[in-house]
């Protein structure tokens, strides 16, 4: 199974410990702007926090229960963000798609392009049928990366998702094997 994937664009590859401190300095450069969405980064975000994850990756690999990637720019290896496929359904072979990027490279079509390899990924190593990307009704940026991944918007599920202890609405969308842009 591949670990590292690239194109023109970015570099993704299995999170290991020399992405502690990378992460911790990207994360707490992004704070107001990713706090709204994701609960893990919050004002109080730790080096510790961004320790437990890392190491936290390896099994959840080896458990195939969550594949997350680290994201560098292609040419200066700058760490940009994170990917990864995750809530798997083994049943009926789908999963969860998501992505962020550090505040001071959004808008430059990082979290397209990492989109891209971890659904490639999740098509061909881990044989899925469908990935889904869920972001919430009021996250625009979220919503863009995904219509220009090719992802197919299906609907608004009503409270599907918890932010801050709090449910929300989100969109739905949808990349399938058989998409001819992916």
């Amino acid at each position: 199974m591949r670990t590292e994937l690239s194109n023109d664009v970015v570099k993704i590859r299995r999170y290991c410990a020399d992405d502690i401190p990378l992460l911790f300095e990207a994360a707490r450069e992004s704070i107001n702007e990713l706090s709204a969405w994701v609960s893990w980064c919050h004002p109080n975000y730790t080096m510790e926090d961004s320790r437990s994850f890392v190491l936290s990756r390896e099994t959840a690999w080896n458990q195939k229960t969550v594949f997350a990637f680290a994201v560098f720019d292609v040419s200066s290896n700058l760490f940009l963000g994170g990917v990864g496929v995750n809530q798997i359904n083994c049943n009926h072979n789908f999963a969860n798609l998501g992505y962020w990027v550090r505040s001071s490279q959004t808008g430059r079509g990082v979290a397209t392009a990492a989109t891209l390899l971890a659904a490639e990924f999740g098509f061909e190593e881990l044989e899925l049928n469908r990935i889904e990307i869920l972001t919430a009704i009021e996250n625009m940026a979220s919503q863009r990366v995904a219509e220009k991944a090719g992802a197919k918007k299906e609907g608004i599920l009503r409270s599907r998702l918890l932010l801050h202890n709090r449910p929300h609405d989100v969109v739905i969308y949808s990349l399938i094997v058989a998409d001819k842009n992916i």
